[in-house]
């Protein structure tokens, strides 16, 4: 494997560790002191913005299998090496899991029954506000939709790149404080797949609902931001 190639993969792994770590450890550690969903929702963003500007210029900053999908089918990357991109996010969501797991069992009293580690869910004992299956679906392949088209217009060359970060982080930040009530927001495979491995159960059978409807979000806007907007070597 080529040392550029390592070196991509790294930073996918490391910034998927790191928005996995950022976001559901703030969830499960410190949810109570940073203002709730709010405060969940600004991590995941503040993870986003920092790990774009810090990994970004190495491996373009996905972090998030349906965001290489979405990039692959609006042309933005190339298919060849979306795989891979895939196999280092996800193994970065699991090790981010596995390290909330042994912090949060520094705590006497943690409980690791149940929907624990930030799980996505859907249903009556998974979603946390009991939202059914068909809610939870349109929710997580809208906002993943949405947050493509943000990812593919703050980075075209026709807009402000040196923005686009900021940009991005703010859209996740968003999308958190709309979905985490109906799903716990997943709009990323790697960020489900992690602490669903810990948590078992059925977080594992609900998983395919949150590998699915990301990527079907993120196909949609990789088909729909080119055909209404054009491409950006169009300019």
């Amino acid at each position: 494997m080529e040392p550029d190639t390592i070196r991509r993969l790294g930073a996918e792994l490391i910034g998927t560790f790191w928005l996995v770590l950022g976001g559901c450890g703030t969830a499960v550690l410190a949810g109570g002191f940073v203002g709730g969903t709010a405060g969940v929702a600004l991590a995941f963003g503040l993870t986003v913005v920092t790990g774009a500007y810090a990994l970004g210029h190495i491996s373009g900053g996905h972090f998030n299998p349906a965001v290489t999908i979405g990039l692959v089918v609006s042309r933005r990357f190339e298919a060849k090496d979306a795989p891979l991109y895939i196999v280092a996010q996800v193994l970065g969501g699991i090790i981010a899991a596995a390290i909330l797991l042994i912090i949060a069992n520094g705590q006497p009293d943690f409980i690791s029954e149940g929907n624990f580690l930030a799980a996505n869910g859907y249903g009556e004992d998974w979603s946390p506000n009991g939202y059914s299956l068909v809610a939870c679906l349109v929710t997580e392949i809208v906002m993943t939709f949405m947050f493509l088209i943000v990812i593919i217009g703050a980075t075209d060359k026709r807009s402000h790149p040196v923005m686009g970060g900021l940009a991005i982080g703010l859209a996740l930040t968003l999308i958190h404080l709309i979905s985490i009530p109906v799903t716990n927001t997943s709009v990323n495979p790697a960020r489900s797949i992690g602490p669903a491995v810990f948590v078992g159960g059925d977080a594992i059978t609900q998983l395919w609902m949150f590998i699915v409807a990301p990527i079907v979000g993120a196909v949609l806007a990789g088909l729909v931001y080119p055909a209404l907007f054009g491409d950006q070597d169009e300019a």
